[in-house]
């Protein structure tokens, strides 16, 4: 199959203070006082997109309930639960619950080439995608991230160029994302072999099948596999101390009693792209409007399907900060 060439992954640079420079403003990333109380006391920390939690990722009131249920799953794994969005402005670490629900009815997606721009244009309300988030957890220090599926190559991009950003932050960044693999309706092949090129391991949580968002096992070999948090831990810290700079995907398969049939998961996907393509519909536009059309397909199915593997992920995630945070992930040190 055609190669989809992957694109330069440049050190993100830090820009220099000038003492000449006029005040922009707040501060163009916050963190929440609990958030930032956890990572001083060395806590687990586990950073949360809010894309997934707003009406651009689940119908309301299901994307509330599934915000619920991830932070509970967070915190009853014994970690502290972070909430990325953009609010006036500010890149924000740690929403309250207040601005929880101001990011559930946000309408403006957030990647993560657009989080200056949301802070320089002083934008009411952006919800993170992975990238977003990603790029967020990392400098402020957060080693963990959950969601539900991470964004892929998506079908025909060997022609359109059609990659999502969150490969690319995965790559740039130290983070443990664990997600159900990638979105449905993206071109698994193509993006495991993305992943390969931009250096990112993949572990399967307890399998060595890579799991296809719906469905537990998309026939696809994950590139290594771990058993328990303190051997996803082993794995991110082994890799920071020989020097490999990447984050590392945590595909953790949807719960067996949540999983949908593949035959309907293949016909809706297949409804909902088609679609899509009726509607000219290209880039950011493209996730909602398929999620969309394969809740519509599969009677609601999906919906419930995505809460429960969004709360799964939430918890393994947690388990592994924890691991990270107390050390037991790896033996000869950070």
């Amino acid at each position: 199959m055609p190669a989809v060439p992957p694109p330069a992954v440049p050190p993100v640079p830090t820009p220099a203070a000038s003492a000449d420079s006029p005040p922009v403003g707040p501060a163009p990333l916050r963190v929440g006082d609990e958030v930032r109380d956890g990572l001083a006391a060395g806590a687990p920390v586990v950073a949360l997109e809010s894309t997934v939690f707003s009406e651009l990722g689940l119908p309301a009131p299901a994307n509330r309930r599934c915000l619920n249920r991830a932070m509970a799953a967070v915190a009853a794994a014994g970690a502290v639960p972070a909430l990325t969005g953009v609010l006036d402005g500010q890149a924000v670490v740690g929403a309250t619950e207040a601005e929880a629900d101001r990011l559930a009815s946000g309408a403006v997606k957030i990647a993560a080439r657009d989080l200056g721009v949301a802070a320089a244009q002083r934008l009411p309300v952006g919800v993170t995608t992975v990238s977003a988030s990603v790029t967020l957890a990392a400098a402020v220090g957060i080693e963990v991230f959950a969601t539900g599926g991470i964004g892929g190559v998506h079908q025909g991009a060997a022609v359109t160029g059609d990659v999502s950003q969150d490969l690319t932050a995965l790559a740039r960044h130290p983070v443990v994302v664990v997600s159900a693999g990638v979105k449905a309706f993206c071109d698994l092949p193509r993006t495991l072999e993305y992943l390969e090129t931009l250096g990112v391991p993949v572990a399967g949580w307890g399998t060595d099948r890579f799991p296809a968002f719906y469905l537990r096992d998309s026939g696809l070999p994950a590139g290594c596999r771990v058993d328990g948090a303190d051997a996803a831990a082993a794995l991110f810290r082994a890799g920071r101390a020989v020097g490999h700079p990447t984050g590392v995907l945590v595909a953790n398969p949807i719960p067996a009693s949540a999983e949908l049939d593949p035959d309907t998961v293949e016909e809706a996907v297949d409804q909902a792209l088609a679609g899509v393509e009726q509607r000219g519909l290209a880039g950011p536009n493209v996730t909602p409007a398929v999620l969309n059309a394969i809740a519509v397909a599969t009677g609601g199915a999906s919906i419930a399907a995505n809460l429960a593997l969004v709360e799964s992920n939430a918890g393994v995630a947690a388990a592994i900060a924890v691991a990270l945070a107390d050390g037991s992930g790896w033996a000869g040190g950070g």
